[in-house]
């Protein structure tokens, strides 16, 4: 509960900084300096209004106790950090910086994993392993990462001479609540569905946790696509800068992560029981038959990840946040239609539709704006290459074999045919690679 509290009101640590971050600079390296200067005091200070916030709230109205009250401000001080690592490795991306970036990504949780590894297993301690220890390597872990990362980005810049400037801040924070309010709409139409499950049925609570068993997974998943917008936005935004022609890099892109996609959607929706079975010991039948529906969500989020990025990277916010907004609309609606009569299976098919929304909105947007040619010739092969691939799962599916075994199949069917149909390339990745070469030369 203490971790759901302090990411509750997180947004205020960022306010969408992050982003316009990540694509101003990528659009002006010389402004690298400037940024920093300015941006780190604003950091320092939104940072105090959300100890300030969540410790009062913590305190006053929530009547935590002292314990509680004390790993709470731990972990405020650890999601103060990370928000902190994030901000520069927008920095990092921005410079292109894409190796250091994805070093520095996982630079923390490998360090907790040797924390936690030897707390564990080191015979260091004799007691029981405690929930708090797992919090201090935390702290630890984000601290060292914290220190490496920015003190990288001192070696690149030329000078950081941190500034009070409270009108700067407000002419940022102008530019940067866009950001915010599209991540905050974002954030309501994904997560919406288990708040409203909670209140609309009578055993909401459990179905919440019906919903959560499925959407766990998806959101993991999600990250894969997360990668490439990461990836995406600071080429995108340069390229854009600089007038030159983003389709191919669209078309490579989207293909790569579609593809993927597709072929693990279609795998963990035949052998959504034995996934669902791996991981959980209650409620099997009825997870799996939701996680089934859920997991084509999957191929609207990475959809998103690209043309989302390409929008924002080309400063759509306003269009970008009318969608969104609608997304949020139609999920509530939908939710409050269809929870009642069909539960925790209602929320599942909400969730799809808004994806859906968002997907169809957000590619038609970008054909309009980018003027991109509608590739046929993609589409056609697209739509062989689903029905082959649930005709693969059917078939494997049907063999008498070890489902782990069958799994592995169908993903090795599927990358084959991704192959085979010039879905999937081995240059792909390399001409995005060259893309990001050839703009920084």
């Amino acid at each position: 509960m203490l971790l759901n509290f302090s990411l509750i009101l997180q947004i205020l640590l960022d306010l969408g900084l992050e982003n316009f971050n990540r694509r101003e600079i990528a659009r002006h390296t010389s402004l690298l300096e400037k940024y920093i200067s300015n941006i780190i005091t604003l950091k320092l200070t939104l940072g105090i209004i959300y100890f300030a916030v969540c410790s009062a709230i913590g305190y006053f109205i929530l009547n935590f106790g002292f314990a509680e009250f004390k790993l709470l401000l731990v972990l405020l001080f650890n999601q103060f950090l990370a928000c902190f690592i994030l901000y520069f490795r927008a920095n990092l991306g921005g410079l292109h910086l894409f190796k250091t970036d994805s070093i520095i990504s996982v630079l923390d949780r490998f360090l907790v994993i040797i924390i936690t590894g030897f707390l564990l297993w080191g015979n260091i301690t004799k007691q029981p392993f405690r929930i708090e220890w797992f919090v201090y390597a935390q702290t630890a872990a984000y601290s060292v990462s914290a220190i490496i990362s920015f003190t990288i980005i001192l070696a690149k810049a030329k000078y950081i001479r941190p500034r009070f400037d409270i009108k700067y801040y407000i002419a940022v924070l102008k530019q940067c609540l866009p950001y915010a309010l599209l991540i905050l709409l974002m954030a309501t139409y994904m997560r919406i569905d288990t708040v409203l499950l909670g209140k609309l049925l009578p055993d909401g609570s459990e179905q919440a946790g019906i919903y959560a068993h499925s959407y766990r997974i998806v959101e993991i998943l999600s990250n894969y696509g997360y990668l490439f917008s990461i990836l995406l936005l600071p080429i995108f935004s340069r390229m854009i800068k600089q007038k030159e022609p983003v389709e191919q890099l669209v078309q490579l892109s989207y293909l790569l992560i579609i593809t993927p996609a597709i072929v693990v959607s279609i795998s963990c929706a035949f052998f959504r029981n034995e996934i669902i079975e791996l991981l959980y010991d209650e409620h099997i039948k009825t997870s799996a038959s939701v996680f089934g529906k859920l997991i084509f969500s999957f191929l609207g989020m990475c959809t998103t990840y690209i043309f989302g990025t390409l929008l924002t990277a080309n400063g759509n916010l306003k269009i970008l946040n009318m969608i969104a907004g609608g997304g949020v609309v139609i999920n509530v609606i939908l939710n409050l239609i269809l929870i009642p009569r069909y539960g925790v299976q209602g929320a599942a098919i909400t969730n799809i539709v808004t994806q859906a929304y968002m997907t169809i909105a957000q590619i038609t947007l970008s054909t309009r704006l980018f003027r991109f040619k509608i590739n046929y010739k993609l589409i056609g092969i697209l739509i062989i290459f689903i029905p082959l691939m649930i005709l693969s799962g059917y078939f494997i599916k049907s063999l008498e074999i070890n489902w782990i075994a069958g799994f592995i199949l169908i993903i090795s069917a599927g990358i084959i045919m991704g192959f085979t149909v010039r879905l999937l390339n081995l240059k792909t990745l390399y001409q995005i690679i060259r893309y990001d070469d050839n703009i920084k030369n």
